[in-house]
């Protein structure tokens, strides 16, 4: 298995080598060899956590320190897709 991260809007020009057709997210497997939080995946692809505005891993509302492990989904919003989920949802971290 792998860790699917789904990039979403004008982060997904950040990850090179990657052909943008239409307005989907790019969907990327990774291994989980040194993949231990959300900031190691924004580390890998040189995306700062002010870029970022929603973070989700399977589904919940998550913050930078949040673990994940083999076979999670993470889905990482830029800041000009941003929700009002701050203001009603509390970020899950470990």
């Amino acid at each position: 298995m792998a860790i699917l991260v789904k990039i979403f809007g004008e982060l997904r020009y950040k990850i090179k080598d990657q052909v943008i057709k239409d307005n989907s997210p790019l969907n990327i497997h990774l291994g989980p060899e040194n993949i231990n939080t959300i900031s190691d995946i924004l580390n890998l692809f040189s995306i700062e956590k002010e870029e970022t505005s929603h973070i989700f891993v399977n589904g919940v509302y998550s913050g930078f320190e949040k673990r994940v492990k083999d076979g999670d989904r993470v889905g990482l919003f830029p800041r000009k897709m941003c929700l009002l989920y701050k203001w009603y949802f509390t970020r899950a971290n470990d």
